[in-house]
This record gives C-alpha cells, sequence and structure tokens, in this order.
C-alpha cells in the first residue's frame, strides 16, 4: 500500500532515535554511557556497521561525546538535555517551521537536530521533546508544506481536470520549496496525512472511471513520479547554484565549446542538426505540463480502448 510517500527511517536512524529519546525522558542522564556497538548489535540485532552508524548519528547531532577510558557518554550540561531557565517556549509547530526555513533557504541536507537547536536558540535534546527523530522532523516539514496547497471541496465534473488540480498543486508544492522531493519516497513511504489526500485525491477520481485496480495505481504513481522526478531537479539545481554560485544559464555557456568538439567528430548528426536550429525554451514549468498531458492523453486512449470491447 503506497500511502504518503514521505522517506523512510533507515535501521540505524530509529535505534539512534530509541537512544535519544531515553535521553530526553531522563533514563540516560548527563555523563552517562550510551550503548556501546557491541550492546546495539546484541539488543536490537543489527550489524556492527548499523551500530557504528548509530553513535555517528548521536555525535553528529550532538547528544553524546567520545571520551578516552569512559567510551560514549550522553554529552553533560550545559549542552545536554536539560532545558535552561532562559530557553524559550518551544512547540512542535516552531520546531517544524524552523526547520522548513532552513531548508528552503539551504536544502534538505543542512537540515539537523543541532542545527535547528541552534537557530531556536535551545539545547539540541530540547527539540527531542518535541520531535521524535530528525526523520520524524523530515515528515512533520513534508506534511506542513504539503499542507499549504489545499483541495477544492468539490471535485469538478471532468476526470482529467481532477487529475490536473492534483498534480499542479503537488507541482506547485515542489517548485515552493524544492527539497520537498527529496523527502518523498515510492518505495520506503511513511505515513503523511497531507500528502496521502493527493493519493486520495487522484485514486477516488480514477476508481469513477471504472478503472481496474492496478491500473489506478500505475496511473497514479505514473503521475506522481513525473513530478517528483523534476522537482528533484529544482532541488539539484538549487544545490549546484549554491555549492557554485553559477546559474544554470552561466554553465551551460561553459560546456559549449566541449560540445561543439564532440558534435565536430561527426557521429551526432542529429544532434548537429538540432543545435542548429536554435536555442531550445528548457523551462520546467512546461516541461511539467508537457509531459503530464502525454500521460493523461495516454489515459484518455486506455479509456477508449476500453469502451471499443
Amino acid at each position: 500500500m503506497r500511502w504518503g510517500y514521505v522517506v523512510a527511517e533507515a535501521p540505524y536512524q530509529k535505534i539512534a532515535a530509541e537512544i535519544k529519546a531515553r535521553i530526553a525522558r531522563g533514563e540516560l542522564k548527563p555523563g552517562e554511557r550510551v550503548p556501546s556497538t557491541r550492546q546495539i548489535t546484541q539488543q536490537w540485532g543489527v550489524a556492527m556497521a548499523t551500530a557504528t552508524k548509530v553513535i555517528a548519528a548521536l555525535k553528529d547531532d550532538g547528544v553524546v561525546d567520545t571520551k578516552p577510558g569512559a567510551g560514549t557518554v550522553v554529552r553533560s550540561a550545559p549542552q545536554a538535555a536539560r532545558k535552561s531557565p532562559k530557553e524559550p517556549d518551544l512547540g512542535r509547530e516552531r520546531v517544524v517551521r524552523a526547520a522548513i526555513a532552513i531548508a528552503d533557504a539551504e536544502g534538505l541536507g543542512m537540515v539537523s537536530m543541532r542545527r535547528v537547536a541552534t537557530d531556536l536558540g535551545v539545547a539540541t535534546m530540547s527539540l527531542y521533546r518535541h520531535v521524535h527523530s530528525k526523520e520524524d522532523l523530515v515528515v512533520d516539514m513534508a506534511d506542513a508544506v504539503f499542507a499549504e496547497q489545499p483541495f477544492p471541496e468539490q471535485m469538478p465534473p471532468d476526470w482529467r481536470e481532477c487529475v490536473e488540480i492534483a498534480a499542479r498543486l503537488l507541482w506547485t508544492v515542489c517548485r515552493r520549496h524544492p527539497w520537498a522531493a527529496a523527502a518523498m519516497s515510492m518505495t520506503r513511504p511513511r505515513v503523511s496525512p497531507n500528502l496521502i489526500m493527493y493519493t486520495e485525491w487522484t485514486m477516488t477520481v480514477l476508481r469513477r472511471l471504472g478503472l481496474p485496480v492496478a491500473d489506478m495505481w500505475y496511473t497514479h504513481l505514473s503521475i506522481f513520479g513525473h513530478v517528483r522526478g523534476l522537482a528533484l531537479t529544482l532541488q539539484d539545481e538549487m544545490q549546484a547554484r549554491q555549492d557554485t554560485g553559477v546559474t544554470h544559464e552561466e554553465w551551460m555557456a561553459t560546456e559549449e565549446a566541449a560540445l561543439e568538439r564532440l558534435l565536430e567528430t561527426g557521429r551526432y548528426p542529429t544532434m548537429v542538426q538540432l543545435s542548429k536550429a536554435g536555442d531550445f525554451d528548457y523551462d520546467l514549468d512546461k516541461v511539467f505540463e508537457y509531459g503530464l498531458r502525454l500521460l493523461l492523453d495516454g489515459v484518455e486512449h486506455m479509456l477508449r480502448a476500453r469502451e471499443l470491447h
């Protein structure tokens, strides 16, 4: 069953979240040892490589320190779990909004519990009172941004218009938040109430057409994959521009000489003709609309074929 299409937690992330929850509840106090890699392998039944990733994740989030002779211990106050009287009141929504602001400005890869805590001016462990793990935080982030574009209260009578509404709303959110595509998964989804509404809306329309269940899913997944694939391009371009300071157009200009040399080899006659035909307007919004139209034309063809039999 495909639910909300939000990326699932890896085993090491779940284990790290359990340990962080124990720290947040006070079961593991500052200065006390956390489970060693060997203990993690025994308690959770995972490989040593996974246990090593657990400890690395705890270190990355600023939850633990490694001390000679003591092993890996809970980071001691004032950096650890206890809330300072000067710390502002937090709520789950505030934590999520802070994380979204980071992802919008710098990409999803820059979101960590430590970074969110820094931006909020609190200790890292304060966040675990509101979110179980970074992975849960990402689920909440995705769910929050997909709530920004509500569906109409009533479905239009035309099936094609209905499907276009869902696809365009999804594309709009990804346009506004390029990182959102990376937060979704088609193979290892987690539940996201607001994102699952896209599935609910589209599948309701397709069911009314009398399509077999398999055709309903294939159609929905094809449209979802089209949107997500293009949205990942948005994220890649955003990251590349941040890393290099070079725009898409400027980067393409740097490749012109290399492309000309390649085309001069004579191995790519079609590309030579296309290069002489003039510039192509590489507009992702147009690519989105073109691909959506092709997909829905295919659905119409399938429906007509069913009517003939």
